[in-house]
């Protein structure tokens, strides 16, 4: 360092770093008598004293390096062309996240037929991410653009407080997916969650979301830094008593609590209940006939496990090298000053804001109910959205309503036929008789005996007609063998 510097230069450098940190134990004096490697190892001596703070030391460092090689632009700050290329990225996400929330939480909320339990969970999931993408992502990313804070103190505090909300109110909606699926899969005799019971469950969520964020509320702060070339950028971070990032013993601490409790954790929980649930879902075997309902009941709640499972795989894929760079930022502090830090954690913090974009896209990927809705919004399919509305809302009624018809269809055409002759019949389990009341004189009756079943022929069929006093005349009998 002293080889590339002028030695006044390195000599009003020093001298109003020991001025501004306040050095005492240095004479100022007589600094203008070193020499440059005297300077040079005074200054080794300062940044590598034990016995000082280390956020002075780290200020200190950073002060000396500024004012050494000033920089025409702020530190961590990009070239345009590079804001440029970023700003695509994270606006394309950030346009995608807001809308595909917004149209999940229009759906929910304004259909009536799509307001299940399960979906009040996927309701409270897509408000967490819309908050975190629209209050949260959207001021970060501008802040680590321009390596500047522009919003002030007060939405500093907003900021951070809604970050840690948001992703801990998803962690934990996740989690609370994963438990009430596994109940409805693994223990199917025990009671179904009820809506009342969701919305108790979704505000202790939210209740434990706040609990675990309110830190953010009391040590969020800004500080300016000011540089020896006059300029100065502002910084939102937390300040703890012992310090700040990445000196401060306690802020560790807190985001190594933070990894564990909304990532760690409900990893694991969610990783225990889907593996439960695939062993009953796919390695069970039916018993009996397996009918169809019990089929058609069995592909259904494969689907919504597999979405499920699809949804959580994005989300730990997602946060893990976003939680993974911080932790070996704070092992290894120099590492965040080289060029290429700053787009390493760019593309690890999009990376962890798109999983509130992939999750619309999953729910219409996976889900023919919400595909229909968000066929409707994007692509204005009126007609499709009628008819695949009431081919997916009604399957159930329309499997009746086509049962009942067909049974009624074949009453009815065996009734013409028998009209023709003058004569109805009709083959019945139990003795009974009906009366044709067209005509008043037709009808069957069947011999009390035994259940009919498609492979078994009637012995015997009584043919019988009426009078005009309704007196009972047997005619004739069919024996069939």
């Amino acid at each position: 360092m002293g080889d590339n510097v002028d030695i006044d230069l390195l000599v009003n450098c020093t001298v109003v770093a020991i001025q501004r940190f306040r050095f005492d134990f240095v004479n100022v004096s007589a600094i203008s008598t070193f020499n440059k490697t005297e300077i040079v190892g005074l200054l080794s001596d300062i940044v590598e004293r034990k016995d000082m703070d280390t956020n002075v030391v780290a200020e200190t460092r950073e002060f000396l390096t500024e004012c050494l090689f000033p920089s025409p632009t702020r530190p961590y700050e990009l070239p345009w062309e590079q804001k440029t290329i970023w700003g695509f990225i994270f606006g394309l996400m950030l346009i995608v996240a807001i809308l595909g929330n917004a149209i999940v939480i229009w759906i929910i909320i304004g259909h009536r037929v799509m307001r299940t339990s399960t979906n009040y969970f996927l309701l409270n999931l897509s408000i967490a991410d819309l908050l975190m993408s629209s209050l949260n992502c959207v001021f970060n990313f501008i802040f680590m653009l321009n390596s500047d804070w522009p919003f002030g103190s007060i939405y500093c505090t907003i900021n951070n407080f809604m970050a840690t909300v948001t992703v801990s109110t998803s962690v934990f909606t996740l989690v609370a997916i994963s438990l009430d699926r596994y109940i409805a899969i693994v223990h199917p005799l025990k009671k179904r969650t009820s809506r009342k019971k969701v919305r108790i469950i979704l505000m202790l969520v939210w209740i434990l979301s706040c609990l675990l964020s309110s830190p953010c509320l009391v040590f969020s702060n800004i500080i300016t830094k000011r540089y020896y070339n006059g300029k100065s950028r502002t910084i939102c971070l937390m300040v703890w008593p012992d310090g700040r990032y990445p000196t401060s013993i306690t802020d560790y601490i807190y985001n190594i609590l933070i990894l564990i409790l909304t990532y760690g954790i409900p990893i694991m929980v969610m990783l225990v209940c889907y593996i439960l649930m695939g062993r009953v879902l796919w390695s069970s075997r039916s018993i009996g006939e397996n009918p169809e309902r019990q089929v058609e009941s069995m592909k259904s709640k494969r689907k919504v496990v597999r979405m499920f499972i699809a949804i959580v795989s994005i989300f730990a894929i997602c946060w893990l090298p976003y939680h993974m760079f911080f932790i070996y930022a704070y092992h290894n502090n120099q590492f965040t000053s080289e060029s290429y830090a700053q787009h390493m954690y760019l593309g690890f913090y999009w990376l962890a804001m798109s999983n509130a974009m992939v999750n619309p896209i999953i729910y219409y990927w996976m889900n023919k109910r919400f595909r229909v809705y968000f066929q409707q919004v994007l692509c204005c399919q009126w007609l499709l959205f009628s008819r695949e509305r009431g081919n997916s809302m009604n399957q159930n009624s329309q499997d009746l309503k086509g049962k009942f018809y067909s049974i009624r269809r074949q009453t009815l055409n065996s009734r013409h036929n028998w009209n023709r002759n003058t004569m109805e019949t009709h083959v019945d389990v139990k003795h009974q008789s009906l009366y044709d009341e067209s005509n008043g004189k037709g009808i069957i009756e069947t011999s009390p005996a035994k259940t009919l079943s498609s492979n078994v022929k009637p012995k015997a069929i009584t043919i019988v007609t009426y009078g005009n006093d309704n007196n009972k005349i047997v005619e004739r009998k069919m024996l069939r063998a």
